[in-house]
C-alpha cells in the first residue's frame, strides 16, 4: 500500500541516521518540496530560503533523494515522478495563503491554510493551536465548514457574523465547502506564521 504524504514525510524526517540528531523538521521537508515543484532549484537556495544551514539541507536531500522523491543534478533539484505525484495529492487537499491582519489574525503576519475534509479531525482547536505554538507562532485559531457556515468550536457558531472582515477574506481566497477546515497562525515573522499554519493544519491530514 503506498505511503501517504503525511506519512511519507514523516517516514523520511524520522529515519535514524549516524551522528548528532536533526535539526530539520518535517515542515522543512514540506516547505523543500514546495519550492522544487515550483522549479528546479539549487541546495544553497534551498537552505537560503528555508532558513536552514548547509549541513541541514544536505541531509534533507540525500534522504529525499533516496526516497525517490527528488533527483539532483547541476541545474538543481527536481521532483521525480513519484515526489510529483505525491505533492499533486497533497496539493489537492491543501490550500495555503498569507492573509491579512483581521479579528482572527492579530499577528504582525498571519497564515491560513485550508485542508479539504479536514472538519472531521478538529475537536477543540486546542491540538492545532498547540502544534502552531510549538514551532514559533504565537496563536493559532481553527474553523469549519458546518451548515454552510464557517464555525469556531466553542467560539462561535457564524463566523460572518461575529468575525465579518475575516469570514469574508477566508471566503472569497480559500474558497471552503462543507467539512472543510481552515486554520490561522499569527507570528512575529512570515517564516514562523507559515510554518505555524503548516503545523496546525499538519495535525488534520490523518489519511492524507
Amino acid at each position: 500500500m503506498p505511503y501517504t504524504f503525511k506519512q511519507a514525510l514523516e517516514r523520511v524526517t524520522n529515519q535514524k541516521a549516524p551522528g548528532p540528531s536533526a535539526t530539520f523538521s518535517v515542515f522543512h521537508l514540506v516547505r523543500a518540496l514546495e519550492l522544487i515543484a515550483e522549479k528546479k532549484v539549487g541546495r544553497s537556495k534551498l537552505a537560503e530560503d528555508l532558513g536552514i544551514g548547509e549541513g541541514a539541507m544536505r541531509t534533507i536531500v540525500g534522504r529525499l533523494k533516496e526516497a525517490d522523491l527528488i533527483s539532483t543534478s547541476k541545474i538543481g533539484c527536481s521532483l521525480t515522478s513519484k515526489g510529483l505525484k505525491l505533492w499533486e495529492d497533497y496539493e489537492s487537499k491543501v490550500r495555503k495563503i498569507e492573509i491579512c491582519r483581521s479579528e482572527l489574525g492579530l499577528g504582525k503576519h498571519n497564515f491560513a491554510i485550508l485542508v479539504r475534509n479536514g472538519g472531521a479531525m478538529i475537536k477543540s482547536g486546542i491540538e492545532q493551536r498547540d502544534a502552531a505554538v510549538v514551532v514559533g507562532a504565537k496563536s493559532a485559531i481553527t474553523m469549519m465548514v458546518k451548515g454552510d457556515r464557517l464555525v469556531i468550536p466553542s467560539v462561535s457558531g457564524n463566523v460572518s457574523e461575529d468575525f465579518p472582515e475575516a469570514a469574508n477574506q477566508l471566503l472569497e481566497l480559500l474558497k471552503p465547502n462543507e467539512n472543510d477546515a481552515i486554520v490561522i497562525a499569527s507570528a512575529d515573522t512570515l517564516e514562523k506564521a507559515e510554518y505555524g499554519a503548516l503545523a496546525a493544519a499538519w495535525t488534520l491530514l490523518d489519511g492524507y
